[in-house]
């Protein structure tokens, strides 16, 4: 998987809570393939006007945040339903990291897996985040995972993370690799039980 350290990117502020799967990407472009790319298919309905045309007045299609790789929400980013594509979405649209109060757990799970960094601030950052950055008083953010840090402007604030998905982030292990990565501690384990408990392991019969 993709591997994240730091960024230091154009940010764009999404002032909603309870952003969940279905809005992220509706359920009727699940039978589209991924190869197709999901990008423009991101906050589909929420981003558009009733004439379907793309209202300029929503942040993410707004000249001051194109190209932005970091996005800043509201609480329970991502809740809702399990589906994958809604990071997918995000991964196409070039977004490499959220920064949000909370987010939904398999969305977290999901974002981990595929390199894109879920990160967890007060709402209070949050709401001094989104402010800032609809005001453009700053623009660009520097996110640094080993540090756990947050740069905007003169401010530095702190965000969680879960421990695992640190590591897995900082080496781009997926969850295979993580496993394999205790592969000496492992084979220890089995070294020392055969010799606590030799009648476990299975015999041929003579």
């Amino acid at each position: 998987m993709q591997q994240f350290v730091s960024l230091a990117a154009r940010a764009c502020p999404l002032p909603l809570a309870n952003v969940d799967t279905d809005q992220l990407i509706p359920a009727r472009f699940m039978r589209r393939p991924r190869s197709e790319g999901y990008g423009q298919l991101l906050l589909h309905d929420l981003r558009r006007r009733p004439d379907g045309e793309l209202d300029p007045g929503f942040p993410i299609n707004a000249e001051a945040y194109r190209g932005a790789k970091i996005l800043v929400a509201r609480r329970n980013f991502g809740g809702g339903s399990s589906r994958e594509a809604a990071v997918y979405a995000l991964a196409d649209h070039g977004f490499r990291a959220v920064i949000a109060p909370s987010f939904g757990d398999i969305f977290a799970q999901n974002a981990v897996k595929n390199g894109l960094l879920p990160a967890r601030v007060t709402d209070a950052e949050a709401e001094q985040l989104l402010a800032d950055l609809a005001r453009r008083e700053i623009e660009t953010l520097a996110v640094d995972l080993p540090t756990q840090t947050i740069k905007a402007g003169v401010r530095t604030i702190g965000f969680a993370i879960d421990s695992v998905w640190k590591q897995q982030l900082l080496n781009g292990w997926d969850d295979v690799d993580l496993t394999l990565n205790e592969a000496p501690a492992i084979a220890a384990f089995w070294a020392r039980d055969e010799q606590a408990r030799p009648w476990v392991k299975p015999r041929r019969a003579s």
